[in-house]
């Protein structure tokens, strides 16, 4: 039956959006660079154009130049119409990896439901609260426990604080009254005063006065005796 039918032919996969794009991008170079060997013909007809003088042979190179031109402007056009087809891809392609990730989002949002669900159907509100209850009362327990076993027992507790502000005042005044009758030979020794071990005299405190000399009966100094030589 397959030699009278033929065997059925295996379908090439469709090209992806990643090999159109290369395809696409290889085009692309190929025009440039016919672009850029036109770029240098169009530079020598110039300098020719320079060189030659006004006449037949000038327009000749001027009419090869223009037809460069024109091949020039239709690469241009191409390698245009390419780039734009390579941005619709990109953009497609862009298009397409936020959906690959918004159902990965989607997969991993829905297990995470699944499983939160599976959780709290083992805990339940009413246990936790009876949970907290259970807990504030052992709390309580463990207190009053810790204050009964916190206990003076030899303290009573009908002891007045005014009788033993009392006691203390009596306390306060005993150990004064001791130190008091302590003879000077036992208690500390004080530091000496270094002044009154230099015995030093004390400083005079009024203005000192002048010394005034003595006048004779003319008004004149009087000279001393012991300077008067016999």
């Amino acid at each position: 039956m397959k030699k009278i039918f033929g065997a059925k032919k295996n379908k090439d996969p469709p090209p992806t959006i990643q090999d159109a794009t290369e395809r696409i991008n290889k085009r692309g170079d190929t025009v440039d660079d016919k672009i850029k060997k036109l770029d240098a013909e169009l530079a020598r007809y110039k300098e020719q154009i320079k060189k030659t003088r006004p006449g037949p042979a000038q327009e000749a190179v001027k009419a090869r130049a223009m037809r460069v031109l024109k091949q020039r402007r239709m690469y241009e056009g191409q390698r245009d119409m390419l780039y734009n087809q390579t941005y619709n891809l990109d953009q497609v392609a862009f298009a397409a990896e936020g959906l690959k990730d918004a159902q990965q989002t989607m997969t991993a949002m829905k297990a995470a439901n699944k499983e939160l669900k599976g959780m709290m159907k083992t805990v339940k509100l009413e246990d936790i609260d009876s949970m907290q209850d259970e807990m504030m009362d052992l709390m309580d327990v463990s207190n009053e426990i810790q204050e009964t076993l916190g206990r003076s027992y030899n303290v009573p507790d009908d002891i007045d604080e005014e009788e033993l502000m009392g006691e203390l005042d009596a306390l306060e005044a005993d150990m004064d009254f001791e130190s008091e009758s302590v003879p000077s030979y036992l208690q500390p020794d004080k530091e000496p005063d270094q002044e009154s071990e230099l015995n030093l005299p004390a400083a005079p405190t009024g203005h000192a006065q002048p010394n005034r000399q003595q006048e004779d009966e003319l008004g004149l100094p009087t000279v001393p005796h012991a300077s008067i030589r016999t």
